[in-house]
């Protein structure tokens, strides 16, 4: 919470204006119940219009002023809440796009979503409250039970007791809120998880005809989200009963004594009305206090799930002093070893080859021998556990990660495609690029007579992850976005796999032209053949490295895997 409190800052004038008119509204009505006592006792007891009138006058026009300030203290709080939800919002999305892939996959894709709108949510809630009125009610409760001693001492005793007491009980009850909200926030992010699935997988779910399933799985987590918030609002709808219980005793105790000093002359009517009004609106303050509560177990919930994200450490901060790498490059692996956090198995064990300046590279290897993975320790996406990777005989670890990644370009196995059109989508890969280049990264991955048949052709809007574009084309759109960054070092994984073997034939042509090192990781022979260099992967290791010629000849595995290509396709 301190971290989110520290955003206050920025607004620190807003909040100022804020706190100042809250001030203004208790202040006034604090004083107008002692108002109101004068009227009875010296106005309405005496039969003395002209003080009635008078005090009268005072008090409506201090009622006024508390609307006024109460009015413009929402404007300023609202000012508050909303902007540092704003930065909040900002913090966290630029926070998580500098989060390491595996700082990333620490948190769930839903728990990211649920507290970027939620949680942020939750604490603007919390924020614009706490200077509307959780500064209010406390302040007000000893505020009245100070201008009750002003009234009279006796019966201002009585709320000195019973204050303390419901205070005691409306602390331990926010304790447990914060618990079980912030289980309730685990379980949201659970439902969300869910939910997500099978929206990305509906197509899949239909053909299978697993809804009734699904179906039931939502509703479970859907039934333990719900049972986890009844425990929590049951136990925020306790505060208030035990709130008017408390004080209604109070009152009644107050009241039975007041008379008692009427009737021997230790007080006069209005004062007992002033300290009743008191105790009213002290029970009307600790009735906000449920409401507080819970909304203040929320915001805490969400604010430490929030910090808990910004909190993270970053992949490392931009060195000014970090090398540049050259456009023109020497690639080696030096005994590179990596494995995933949490397994005891490398991934890929005493890694060693050697790649030339504008050499095509194969990877080859069964499901699970860490081709996808080589692939991304190569930009940095994951840090070796062991072992160097060099450029030019320099560390990648000592370079600029922005720099590094600058001179690449990355096609994933899963196509990934973005709301906008076909030419905002290429363009992604280059902000710069102009029509011409666009249009030539679309001819490079034999896209361009298609997009040229389409309605709008490049202005043709691409639907919710592409769901209007068929596999291949999809791969095809992400190859052109990575054709038009013009990199340096070209990373290829498995990103052929749908198009046919013409389509494909056309595009590795595309990809021999051009001037940069080119990783391709794929698991068909045809797509490496005409590499310069083919490396040989078997359970994250190494095996055998070298051309299609010289593996056919000397490697049992490769030629087993050759031939079994062959066979399939002659089948074919």
């Amino acid at each position: 919470m301190k971290k989110i409190l520290g955003y206050i800052i920025t607004y620190k004038f807003s909040a100022f204006i804020a706190l100042l008119l809250m001030f203004i509204e208790l202040v006034v009505e604090l004083v107008q119940p002692i108002v109101m006592a004068t009227i009875i006792d010296e106005g309405i007891v005496n039969g003395d219009m002209r003080t009635i009138i008078t005090w009268g006058s005072v008090l409506l026009a201090l009622t006024i002023v508390a609307f006024i300030a109460g009015i413009s203290s929402s404007f300023f709080a609202a000012n508050v809440s909303q902007g540092i939800g704003h930065d909040v919002r900002r913090d966290l999305f630029e926070h998580i796009q500098f989060l390491s892939t595996q700082k990333i996959q620490k948190f769930s894709t839903s728990s990211l979503s649920t507290r970027m709108t939620n949680d942020v949510t939750q604490i603007q809630g919390f924020i614009f409250m706490a200077m509307r009125i959780m500064l209010r009610a406390p302040l007000f409760v000893v505020g009245g039970v100070v201008m009750a001693f002003t009234v009279n001492v006796n019966l201002a005793l009585i709320l000195l007791v019973a204050v303390p007491i419901l205070f005691i009980i409306m602390f331990w009850i926010m304790i447990q809120g914060v618990k079980l909200f912030q289980r309730v926030q685990k379980k949201l992010d659970s439902l969300n998880s869910i939910f997500r699935e099978n929206l990305l997988g509906i197509r899949l779910i239909k053909s299978y005809n697993r809804s009734e399933h699904e179906n039931q799985r939502f509703n479970a987590s859907n039934m333990s989200l719900m049972d986890d918030n009844k425990q929590a609002l049951r136990l925020m709808e306790i505060t208030m009963p035990v709130v008017m219980l408390g004080m209604n005793i109070a009152m009644v105790l107050i009241i039975w004594f007041g008379s008692i000093e009427i009737s021997v002359g230790g007080a006069q009517t209005g004062e007992i009305v002033a300290i009743i009004n008191y105790a009213t609106r002290i029970m009307g303050s600790f009735g906000v206090f449920s409401f507080l509560i819970m909304n203040y177990s929320r915001g805490k919930a969400s604010a430490s799930r929030i910090s808990e994200v910004l909190a993270s450490p970053v992949e490392e901060a931009k060195n000014s002093e970090s090398k540049v790498m050259s456009n023109q490059s020497e690639i080696q692996f030096d005994q590179v070893n990596y494995r995933y956090p949490g397994s005891r198995v490398n991934a890929l064990s005493d890694l060693s080859f050697r790649v030339k300046v504008g050499d095509t590279i194969g990877i080859m290897g069964e499901t699970g021998s860490g081709k996808s993975t080589l692939l991304k320790l190569i930009p940095r996406l994951y840090p070796v556990t062991s072992g160097r990777i060099l450029v030019d005989g320099v560390p990648i670890d000592t370079l600029d990660s922005q720099a590094l990644r600058k001179e690449m370009a990355m096609v994933p196995q899963e196509s990934q495609l973005f709301s906008g059109t076909v030419f905002e989508n290429i363009a992604w890969g280059n902000n710069n690029a102009s029509l011409q280049e666009i249009i030539q990264a679309a001819t490079d991955a034999n896209l361009h007579p298609y997009i040229m048949s389409l309605p709008n052709q490049y202005e043709t809007i691409i639907g919710q992850r592409g769901v209007n574009f068929s596999g291949g084309q999809k791969q095809r759109i992400n190859l052109a976005r990575a054709f038009v960054r013009n990199p340096s070092i070209l990373l290829l994984d498995d990103s052929t796999s749908a198009l046919d073997a013409k389509t494909e034939a056309s595009v590795l042509n595309s990809i021999k032209s051009k001037s940069c090192t080119t990783f391709i990781v794929s698991e068909k022979i045809s797509s490496v053949i005409e590499a310069d260099k083919i490396l040989l992967l078997d359970h994250g290791k190494l095996i055998d490295q070298g051309s299609h010629d010289y593996l056919l000849k000397t490697n049992t595995v490769y030629k087993e895997i050759f031939k079994s290509q062959q066979q399939q396709g002659s089948e074919l």
